[in-house]
């Protein structure tokens, strides 16, 4: 029997947002999550990129403040990335629309006087990045004394990032009596300790084991030398891969800010249509490329990591790892930005022979071999490794270190590469 949002306990209001936000029907995370939220629980949820997680907690936390008189905040969510912060505040206006309620954003890229002046007018709810909010917060223009409701968006991201310690100075400022909220994609170990720390007698609502890639999007993994990775990028551009046809949205991940404009450099000049996403863009410019790449104007996207969990575009026909990741997660947040909403999609993995330690990591982390793949009629060079397809995915001894991140060592190729 299917579950409708009425069903969940949302009132009229939120229901009315939910039906100009366009949801029909509420995905698994959602029907876990609202009900526990509504009853203010502490929540901890772990979900695949795409599942809905945002509407899982925007819808009850503005359920949960409604009414609430004096200039707030009543809610709070602290969310790693701009991007992120972005997607999350326009699911929660088209909401206020219907409830006459008041979001305000504020993150790093943006003038301060602005979000100054929204902030002094008053909100309901306040999506921030956290080093804008610190930042505000120091100079008083923002104060957590009413918030009543924290969300904590992409946990074990802020993890990665180095924000706990942020977290925990915005956490501090928090009334003591609160409801927590901690979503992710993943739940990783390495911050289960953190979580006993934050939340208390917390419900789990875990829609997906850590490491589970989504069963829409077809992997391949594309054994190539790092000189001839450019060379068979264009040439999946030109052929369209595994679909059989030229892709419309292609998003391309590199490891490096330098590799992304290098990777860009070296489209342009084959006459792709293309721009990038990293760090060093202004934030106009990360807003302006992904508009592009939204609205087809250009075909291929090119990304840092720090981009991973930021781009929500539907449509994505391919995503290519032009670098293997040095963190496992990593490689579960790139591929599910294509395959999404029921769609299929294609994820091309390029391993060069230096990669196949990250690449065992992966592996060994989603607990599957992912399929070699050659492009019919490329010409590989012969310094190329190709993985056996009997390969194991036990325990690596050593490359796998405590925890599951591998971010920071040594790639370590050629022994592992003869024997894997």
């Amino acid at each position: 029997m299917t579950t409708t949002f009425a069903e969940l306990g949302l009132n009229e209001q939120i229901l009315a947002g939910v039906d100009a936000l366009g949801f029909t029907t509420p995905t698994p995370v959602q029907a876990g999550a609202i009900p526990h939220v509504l009853e203010g629980r502490d929540i901890v949820a772990s979900a695949q990129t795409g599942t809905g997680k945002t509407a899982a907690f925007a819808l009850p936390t503005l359920q949960r403040i409604a009414g609430k008189k004096g200039r707030g905040p009543h809610a709070l969510i602290v969310t790693p990335t701009r991007e992120l912060a972005t997607q999350i505040d326009d699911v929660v206006k088209v909401v206020c629309e219907k409830t006459g309620q008041r979001a305000v954003i504020v993150m790093g890229g943006t003038k301060f006087e602005k979000q100054i002046k929204q902030l002094e007018a008053g909100c309901d709810l306040l999506v921030a990045t956290p080093g804008r909010l610190l930042d505000l917060m120091e100079h008083d223009h923002v104060s957590l004394s009413g918030v009543e409701v924290l969300v904590l968006d992409e946990a074990d991201r802020m993890l990665d990032m180095g924000f706990w310690p942020s977290v925990r100075r915005i956490m501090h400022a928090l009334p003591a009596k609160h409801q927590t909220l901690l979503f992710s994609a993943t739940i990783p170990p390495s911050i289960k300790s953190t979580i006993d720390a934050l939340l208390s007698d917390p419900v789990t609502v875990e829609i997906a084991r850590v490491g589970e890639t989504a069963d829409t999007v077809d992997e391949h993994l594309c054994p190539v030398t790092q000189a001839q990775k450019p060379e068979l990028l264009r040439a999946l551009l030109e052929t369209g891969g595994a679909a059989g046809q030229k892709p419309e949205r292609v998003l391309v991940f590199c490891r490096t800010k330098h590799r992304v404009d290098d990777v860009s450099k070296m489209l342009k000049n084959a006459q792709v249509k293309v721009d990038v996403m990293h760090a060093d863009r202004t934030q106009k410019e990360r807003e302006r490329a992904l508009e592009r790449f939204r609205d087809g104007k250009i075909q291929v996207l090119v990304a840092t990591d720090v981009m991973s969990r930021g781009i929500d575009v539907s449509g994505i026909d391919a995503v290519v790892n032009f670098d293997v990741p040095m963190d496992p997660e990593d490689y579960v947040h790139r591929i599910g930005r294509t395959g999404r909403a029921g769609a299929t999609g294609h994820a091309y993995t390029f391993v060069g022979p230096d990669e196949i330690s990250p690449l065992r990591e992966i592996e060994y982390f989603t607990k599957k071999l992912i399929p070699t793949w050659d492009l019919p009629g490329f010409s590989y060079d012969a310094g190329r490794i190709v993985p056996q397809e009997g390969r194991s995915t036990k325990k690596p001894m050593r490359t796998m270190f405590s925890g599951s991140r591998a971010r920071g060592r040594g790639i370590g190729g050629g022994r592992y590469g003869r024997h894997y």
